[in-house]
């Protein structure tokens, strides 16, 4: 290594949450899903592997954002038990290339990456789909991506109360304590899933839920519902009358969505949606298709996590790394 060739960032956790904080990570996917829109970026197929040794999915991720951004990879495995620890589901490893000689660039923590921009891009979705006004959050979950959901939503709304749920329920108290000393908001530890559901425009699951966690019957007209949970075929965290009631189906990608989606997978096998009732948020993004149209409509996004978003937060933090110099 020189001083013109330092050689690659080993980025840990604590570095990449303090190089990407909401707003970096919320602009990082807003990029992503516009390149997507506009057929700019390169997103081979995923892989997503359940375990024959437990209940654990290993998978990887490969993307590349722009001609000046070089291929990213993510490998990481989504361990549900590690709930009940206290420690975050999902641990992953990036690695990032030049984008003109193929070398190691970066290698930083994936699971800061993942929580972050998962969160991020909900925040995307929320600002272009929900109903103007909407300030009140339905938070299903009390983990790590559902406090970084809050706390995303909170940079694009001004959110005035949020309703939490999660089965355990000292882990969803002192959730709402912690979000309402971060966010200065009310937050309210509730008793049922449904009462942190029925009645408000913005409802945003983080479970890892094989059944379902929200109820078609339980939204109010003009509700927006975003899943992150569902990132295969076994999980859905909504029922079938959450699709059905839906005006708008987005998804991050429709052809990654049709195989891995659960809610998506069940609807398009029993033919309640057909492939193109499928909108791609970055189409919505850049104005190619419409998704919410009228105040009452309600809306879904499904949110499987693409490659894309992990290589637009990778070079963000790349990015912020090399605008820090040395001392990173």
């Amino acid at each position: 290594m020189t001083q013109d060739d330092p050689g690659p960032l080993f980025l840990s956790r604590e570095q990449v949450t303090r190089l990407l904080d909401t707003d970096a990570a919320i602009a990082s996917q807003r990029a992503a899903f516009t390149a997507l829109g506009d057929g700019t970026a390169e997103l081979p197929g995923k892989i997503m592997h359940p375990s024959r040794f437990d209940d654990s999915v290993v998978f990887a991720y490969l993307a590349r954002l722009s001609a000046d951004t070089g291929a990213v990879a993510k490998i990481g495995s989504v361990n549900p038990g590690n709930a009940a620890a206290g420690l975050p589901s999902v641990h992953a490893v990036i690695n990032a290339l030049d984008p003109v000689t193929g070398r190691l660039v970066a290698v930083m923590d994936g699971t800061a990456v993942t929580t972050l921009r998962t969160a991020a891009a909900s925040a995307v979705a929320f600002d272009v789909l929900a109903g103007a006004g909407s300030a009140e959050l339905g938070l299903l979950g009390s983990g790590t991506q559902a406090l970084a959901h809050a706390r995303a939503v909170a940079r694009v709304r001004e959110l005035r109360s949020v309703r939490l749920w999660s089965p355990h329920p000292g882990r969803r108290a002192l959730a709402a304590q912690r979000l309402a000393a971060e966010l200065g908001v009310a937050v309210k530890a509730v008793d049922s899933a449904e009462e942190a559901v029925a009645g408000l425009p913005m409802v945003a699951a983080c479970t890892l839920s094989a059944t379902p966690v929200v109820r078609g019957s339980w939204l109010a007209p003009g509700c927006t519902v975003v899943s992150v949970g569902s990132f295969e075929p076994t999980r859905s965290e909504v029922d079938a009358e959450v699709l059905r009631r839906a005006d708008a189906v987005v998804v991050d990608d429709p052809e990654t969505a049709a195989g891995h989606a659960g809610p998506v997978v069940d609807a398009l096998r029993e033919r309640r949606l057909a492939p193109k009732d499928l909108i791609a948020l970055g189409d919505v993004l850049t104005g190619r298709r419409p998704a919410r149209t009228r105040p009452e409509d309600i809306v879904f996004y499904n949110s499987v996590g693409l490659g894309i978003q992990d290589a637009a937060a990778a070079w963000a933090v790349i990015h912020a790394a090399r605008a820090a110099g040395p001392g990173v």
